[in-house]
């Protein structure tokens, strides 16, 4: 698999700034509310975290990995991308649904080549 590249665009995001699509699936954003301060800490949190599930993973060692997806799964609780949603209008949460499922569809079709 190829490196990422720093000069790929960002992905896209939905027009309510909720999700960004991925391979054309929707995924939760991180809280938009967050302190930057916090956000970098989490977000480093995570990055962390997902070392230690490879740690976890190469040395077959089964409680350092279930500690490890604990700590990515609090993490990801902490930015808002798992858990309770952020927004507060009632819009139910589509996180992982295919964007052609959802009542994103009609905006993900109209993104042609944008959207992946």
């Amino acid at each position: 698999m190829a490196a990422r590249s720093d000069s790929r665009p960002p992905p896209l995001a939905t027009p309510d700034g909720r999700y960004i699509v991925v391979r054309g699936r929707l995924w939760r954003r991180t809280r938009p509310d967050l302190a930057p301060a916090r956000r970098e800490a989490l977000v480093a949190a995570l990055m962390d975290a997902r070392r230690a599930v490879k740690t976890a993973k190469a040395a077959d060692d089964a409680v350092a990995l279930r500690e490890a997806r604990a700590a990515v799964d609090a993490a990801k609780h902490g930015l808002g991308e798992r858990g309770p949603v952020w927004w507060e209008d009632g819009a139910p949460d589509l996180n992982r649904h295919m964007a052609r499922n959802t009542a994103y569809a009609d905006w993900y079709v109209a993104q042609g080549d944008a959207a992946g």
